[in-house]
This record gives C-alpha cells, sequence and structure tokens, in this order.
C-alpha cells in the first residue's frame, strides 16, 4: 500500500497508525485508553479513523 492508498482510506489498524505518527504502540494504546484518540472495533479488529489522527496531531501543534 502506498501513500496514495492511505489518502483515500478512512481509517487503519493500529500498528499502521503507530508508523504514520511515529509514535510507539505502548504510548498509542495510552492514549487510546485516556480519549486522545478515537478506536472504533469492528469484531476482534481496532480501527483508528485518519480524521483521529489528524485532529490529535493538530491539537499538539496548538500546545507549542
Amino acid at each position: 500500500m502506498d501513500e496514495k492508498d492511505n489518502a483515500r482510506r478512512l481509517t487503519v489498524r493500529i500498528g499502521k497508525a503507530c508508523d504514520m505518527t511515529g509514535i510507539g504502540r505502548t504510548k498509542f494504546y495510552e492514549l487510546i485508553h485516556d480519549g486522545e484518540i478515537e478506536v472504533i472495533k469492528v469484531g476482534a479488529m481496532t480501527l483508528v479513523p485518519i480524521a483521529s489522527l489528524e485532529a490529535f496531531i493538530a491539537s499538539r501543534r496548538m500546545q507549542q
């Protein structure tokens, strides 16, 4: 999957979200637990909306 595919996707799995943001898996799960990053459960699968990642990054940029 290349970057064009990611631009069209609405969600990604946890591992891909970690790769996209550079956030480690443990910290990523902490952010989910704290409600800072939204997830969607589909059966056993956990999906992260791209919009949630963008909102999280934007909120952190504003804090600086």
